[in-house]
């Protein structure tokens, strides 16, 4: 395929996730939360008993669909390939803490985008974070930073977060008493599309993100690096689809979707300091992760462990921030969430560092 044929199926495939997003927040989910990885992860942190913040609990049919449509897709590519072992616990730490700046910020990057879609001014000061933090891990990479090569797996430890995404679904069917889900009216996680249109969803967007290794940390980090515009063409076709889906949603009378303003935000807070810092720590994270979470969800799908250990990594920080008080909430950030956020940025720079400058040393 040549870069105008695939430029162009970049730019399709972010417009259909990008009304796919708007419609899942008309079908239920919470306002400018048709996709949040962050979001949802946390959820079904929650409906497994992982936090007890009642408010958000879910098993979230987004997520598992999302892993189980690249795992599907790369089958049939025959793009399923196990592998792993790249500095699996250093992972786990990093996504632990750009779980942190997602909850400080209120969301991931792909969210970012939908509040942006949305009206939410305060997201703006998020993506100039955002940008900032992948400006900093570029510092790093380009000076050879490096968490080792993979190796190749069985079929069995490759496939093995797909059979747990599938488990899941059949709890969220079954719904057993051991599960938690957020009572009606009582916050975010009770917000929710039908579970076999949220499904549908994660597959289509899973599959398309298999496809094209949509990215909004990678196009960002490609295009400072190489002056790629392909990977981030897809997420401005995303904000433009959902954008418009919601500016007709809003011009028909179906609700307000779209708020040109900074107050009153759904599930967002006006700090833009925080904003900034906690979108800063979740660009630097990524680019030393080699992705945004919707990255990391897909390649768990194909096969790759380091990125399951990741998403673990990530669901954990999330339950932590919630039984910590380091989640940020209408009312602003906590004391607890600042400290836990330049924490995060010593604990990565210093992962950093020893990753890109230690190694060259010996």
């Amino acid at each position: 395929m040549n870069l105008k044929n695939e430029t162009t199926g970049m730019i399709v495939t972010g417009a259909v996730i990008g009304v796919i997003a708007a419609f899942l927040v008309l079908f239920g989910n919470p306002a400018n939360m048709g996709f949040c990885i962050a979001c949802f992860l946390r959820d079904t942190s929650g409906a497994l008993g992982l936090h007890t913040a009642g408010a958000v609990q879910y098993i979230r049919p987004e997520i598992i669909g999302l892993v189980l449509g690249s795992f599907i897709l790369a089958i049939s590519k025959k793009e399923f390939a196990p592998r792993g072992g790249s500095s699996p616990m250093t992972r786990f730490v990093i996504g632990f803490f750009v779980m942190i700046g997602c909850l400080m910020f209120l969301g991931c990057p792909f969210r970012m985008i939908l509040r942006l879609a949305g009206g939410d001014l305060n997201a703006v000061f998020g993506l100039l974070g955002f940008i900032c933090g992948i400006l900093g891990g570029v510092f790093f990479l380009n000076r050879g930073y490096s968490l080792k090569r993979t190796y190749k797996l069985s079929v069995a430890e490759g496939a093995g977060f797909s059979v747990v995404q599938a488990a899941l679904l059949i709890l969220l069917l079954a719904a057993p008493a051991f599960i938690h889900f957020s009572e009606a009216g009582a916050g975010p996680g009770a917000q929710h599309a039908p579970v076999i249109i949220s499904l549908a969803a994660g597959l289509i967007v899973g599959g398309l993100a298999q496809r094209t290794r949509l990215c909004m940390v990678g196009g960002i980090r490609d295009l400072v690096l190489f002056r790629e515009w392909k990977l981030l063409i897809g997420f401005v076709a995303v904000l433009a689809a959902a954008l418009l889906c919601n500016l007709i949603f809003t011009v028909t009378g179906t609700g307000s979707y779209f708020t040109l303003s900074m107050a009153a935000q759904p599930v967002a807070h006006t700090d833009g300091v925080w904003n900034f810092l906690g979108m800063a720590l979740v660009g630097l994270g990524c680019v030393l992760l080699g992705g945004c979470p919707l990255r990391q969800l897909v390649l768990a799908g194909e096969g790759n462990s380091d990125s399951a250990i990741t998403v673990i990594g990530l669901m954990t920080g999330a339950a932590f921030a919630h039984n910590f008080g380091l989640a940020s909430s209408a009312s602003g950030p906590t004391l607890n969430g600042k400290i836990a956020v330049m924490i995060g940025f010593c604990v990565i720079l210093s992962i950093a560092g020893m990753n890109t400058f230690a190694g060259k040393r010996k």
